[in-house]
């Protein structure tokens, strides 16, 4: 049985630690990256990879819808991919947490039971902006640029950075549902199609008539049409209804997400202790 935290009864008591607790979290997730420089590359090479590779390699057979340049019609894609790709990220710290004994430990004392989750996320998205702040760099690089303004250049990372922040709690989710790491792992066969139906690397109106209303309806093609649009790049036109309201469903795609999963990841954790 464990020690109540001393304030946690009155409910500005369990608001301050509900917050200290996921800030101390927050804390410990960030610490531990100095003794994982490995896992530091990978998170930010592979981005930079990817751009060359879809950029260069595959990039001059690659048809945009109304023309332009395919690099700025890839990049807005990219950037959301990167988001899509960071739940694997937060899944497998979880499920690694689970299988050293760290989640056991975390139950057995006098914290809030949201603070592994909100904690688990609020670092996830600061690392996610570091990722997005060296892919932007990437970009900027190769010849990508904006040429939305800035405010509508902020608001289009903002979007990528609203999918991120509802991916997390999928992640959460899926790393205290799998039973190991291995399983994790096994949520690339799940998360590669899901980014390769949308339309980060081509347009829906380009794939066949019985794919394309999937790729359109695709939370992650919201995203992508979103920040083509308000960053001014091609591809960001489309004929069915979900890609000329993007910037709308880019915003309600996430919020959906978040408030399903959410609740679910913090139920999970809850549940660990019965």
């Amino acid at each position: 049985m464990t020690t109540a935290t001393p304030g946690l009864t009155s409910p500005r008591g369990r608001a301050y630690w509900a917050v200290t607790d996921c800030l101390t979290l927050v804390r410990r997730t960030l610490l531990n990256y100095r003794s994982q420089p490995v896992a530091i590359l990978w998170q930010l090479g592979f981005p930079i990879i990817s751009v060359l590779l879809y950029g260069f390699v595959f990039g001059s057979a690659m048809r945009v819808p109304g023309g332009g340049d395919y690099k700025d019609f890839l990049m807005p894609g990219m950037f959301a991919m990167t988001m899509t790709f960071g739940l694997m990220n937060t899944a497998t710290a979880v499920v690694n947490d689970s299988a050293k004994g760290v989640m056991d430990r975390f139950r057995s004392m006098p914290m809030a039971p949201s603070a592994v989750t909100t904690g688990r996320g609020l670092s996830d998205l600061i690392v996610a902006s570091a990722e997005l702040a060296i892919l932007t760099a990437t970009a900027l690089a190769i010849g990508w640029s904006s040429d939305g303004g800035v405010a509508g250049t902020l608001f289009g990372f903002g979007l990528l950075l609203l999918l991120r922040f509802s991916l997390i709690w999928v992640g959460v989710w899926c790393g205290l549902v799998v039973p190991n790491a291995e399983s994790a792992g096994a949520l690339y066969a799940v998360i590669f199609p899901v980014t390769m139906i949308s339309s980060v690397y081509v347009a829906p109106s380009l794939m066949p008539d019985w794919l394309a209303p999937v790729a359109a309806w695709n939370p992650i093609s919201s995203t992508v049409a979103a920040t083509r649009e308000l960053f001014g790049n091609p591809g960001a036109d489309g004929a069915t209804w979900v890609e000329q309201n993007a910037v709308l469903m880019a915003v309600v795609w996430p919020l959906v997400l978040t408030a399903i999963f959410l609740p679910l990841a913090v139920r999970r954790f809850q549940r660990l202790s019965r």
